[in-house]
């Protein structure tokens, strides 16, 4: 994984305070791959809470990840109830939970 202890505590706080403690990530993609280099930071967020306010949730936790980590390329994938999107099947199948 090509991510350090600070950076991981970063983006689980950043999910804290956005999604809630019961809410999970999972770092996916290129990032998972200790002989790539670079690349972007591909995140799916499971288990956070639904409702009229997912828009500004993902948002928020955009931001507070770039107070945290700055300006970064990072991509955000929120699981909701019954997905079954592909993207969502690969990064919880491949992926690594934070």
């Amino acid at each position: 994984m090509r991510l350090n202890e600070k950076q991981v505590q970063a983006i689980k706080t950043a999910l804290t305070v956005s999604y809630g403690s019961d809410a999970e990530v999972w770092l996916f993609g290129s990032r998972t791959d200790d002989s790539l280099r670079g690349g972007d930071i591909d995140l799916l967020v499971r288990n956070a809470p639904e409702g009229e306010d997912g828009f500004k949730r993902k948002i928020k936790f955009q931001v507070e990840m770039e107070k945290r980590l700055g300006e970064r390329r990072i991509d955000v994938v929120v699981e909701k109830s019954g997905d079954e999107r592909l993207i969502v099947r690969n990064a919880c199948e491949y992926g690594i939970r934070l």
